[in-house]
Order: C-alpha cells, then structure tokens, then sequence
C-alpha cells in the first residue's frame, strides 16, 4: 500500500498545472516600453546637443532644435514642474492639474454613461430588426466622420442657449462613446451559435429571454471591449468639448492656458498631458477591473 502510495504521488506533482505567471507579462513589458522611450527621449536630446543641433548628412543639414530645452524639456525638467507653482504666488500645480482632473473625469465619467446607454440601446434595436439597421447603421458610421472639433462649438452654443451649458462636454464625450459600443454591442449580440438560437425558439421564449439568456451573455465580452475603448475615448471628448465651451475649468481648459505660454514654460504643457494620459489609463484601469470581475470565465476560456 505504501509502495503504491509512493508510486501515485510523483504522478500527482506532475499533474499539478504550472503557475501562471502571465499576469505580470503585460505590466513588465509596459515598464520596458516606458524604459526605452525616455531612454530615446533623453537621447535624442543629449545627442542633438552634442551636434549643436544640426546634423550634416553630405549636403544636407538637419535642424534639430525640436531636442532643444525650450521647445522639448528634459524629463525631470516635466516631473519637477508638478511641484512648482501653477502661477505666481499659487497653489502647486499638482494640486491645480488635480482640481482640474476631477472635473474633466466627471465630465467624462457622464459622457460614458450617456454614450453608452444610447449606444447600447442602438445595438439592441438593430439586433432586432434588419430593416432599421440597414437603414440607420450607415448614418452611425458617417457620424464618426464629421471632425469632433467641428461638432464641439455647435453644442456648445445650442446648450448655451438651452440654459445647460455645463452638460456641453458631457454631450461631445457622449458622442465619441456612442459609436464604439454600438458597433461591438452589435456584433456580440448577433454572433450567437445558430443551434442555440433555434433551441431557445423551439421553447417558445420570447426576444426578451434570448436577449437576457443567450444574447447578453455571449456578448459580454464585446460590451467590455466597446467600454475600455469608450472609456479613454471619453476622456479625450471631454478634454475637447472644454476648448470651446468657456468653462474655466478642466484639463482642457489648461492645456490651453499652458500652450499660450509654451516658450516660457514647456515643462507645465507636457506635466498637463501627463495627467491626462493618467487620467485615461485610471478610466481604462477602472473598466478593465470590472470585466474581470463580471467575465469571470473568460480567463478560463483562454487559457
């Protein structure tokens, strides 16, 4: 009995899966990438100054005063000016950048929500009949030809003069949200196994039990891929709607406050942008954390 105890375990250890270190893969190889580009960054500025830049290749010479401290600043330069005052005898910028950030991410944050509820709403409309989605489909995808920054200063003035000028920017984060959810909402819930599809009619359950049942999730994965996409592009609607809208506050609003005085200050624009590329990494993190938690299965799926 001991012998054939001591013969199953070996089998037993060598059963055991391997630990799945892929978790970390994606976080290592984002540090590597950030690693190399500041490495570039910093040489490319070394190098130009070494050439005072411009570099002769036969007869041709190249300006290379973009690498230059007043046009592109050193990296430390960008992370020291966060500490330094966003204006004379003012606040650190940090603290502005953030007061700021917390308004643009709630501009965001309702922009999604509005997107994606018409978008999701879309979806299921044009699931359920091919006649409307033959018909309305083409004018979704034209919409997301019209340039935003031609569309921005139109809502501006028509929620202006509706008295709701504050949800001007959640409006034009709304409509760069809308079209991704529809189009992958779309596609999940249409690309459901025929055979399923027939086994549920063959129930006799209605539009509403496929959709809850089989639709939803066989298109979870989809939903959340539109989301993660909605998400930063919210952001990015926000940052944009600001510009024309006069409110004095939000990232947008500095941006342009900062580029006004680019030659002066160049590392307060990049500090700026910094924190809006956090603030869309944050959203994207935020979504990503729900889908894992809501599609569980999916990890199993592909491992």
């Amino acid at each position: 009995m001991a012998a054939a105890t001591e013969r199953i375990e070996p089998n037993a250890r060598a059963e055991r899966p391997p630990r799945d270190s892929s978790g970390m893969r994606p976080l290592l190889s984002s540090i590597l990438i950030i690693v190399a580009l500041c490495l570039l960054w910093e040489g490319l500025k070394s190098f130009s100054k070494s050439v005072d830049y411009a570099l002769t290749v036969g007869e041709t010479t190249i300006d290379l005063s973009l690498f230059n401290d007043t046009q592109l600043p050193h990296l430390g330069d960008i992370l020291g000016a966060f500490s330094e005052p966003s204006q004379r005898n003012g606040p650190p910028l940090y603290a502005m950048l953030l007061e700021n950030a917390l308004y643009t991410l709630w501009a965001a944050v309702r922009g999604f929500v509005i997107g994606g509820v018409i978008g999701f709403a879309l979806a299921i409309l044009f699931a359920h009949s091919r006649l409307l989605q033959r018909g309305l489909l083409p004018y979704v995808v034209a919409s997301q030809t019209v340039p935003i920054l031609a569309i921005a200063p139109m809502v501006v003035i028509w929620m202006g003069r509706a008295g709701a000028l504050e949800w001007s920017v959640p409006i034009i984060a709304a409509y760069l949200t809308f079209f991704p959810v529809t189009i992958y909402t779309l596609r999940g819930l249409t690309s459901i196994p025929s055979t399923a599809l027939e086994l549920m009619q063959s129930y006799a359950a209605g539009w509403w039990d496929i959709l809850i049942k089989l639709r939803l999730p066989n298109a979870l994965p989809q939903i959340f891929t539109a989301l993660k996409i909605s998400a930063t592009a919210s952001v990015v609607g926000a940052i944009i709607g600001e510009l024309p809208s006069g409110i004095q506050t939000g990232l947008g609003i500095a941006i342009l406050n900062f580029s006004r005085y680019y030659n002066q200050s160049p590392p307060r624009l990049f500090a700026t942008i910094l924190m809006a590329g956090l603030l869309g990494i944050l959203f994207f993190a935020v979504i990503a954390g729900i889908e894992r938690l809501v599609v569980r299965w999916r990890a199993e799926v592909a491992s």
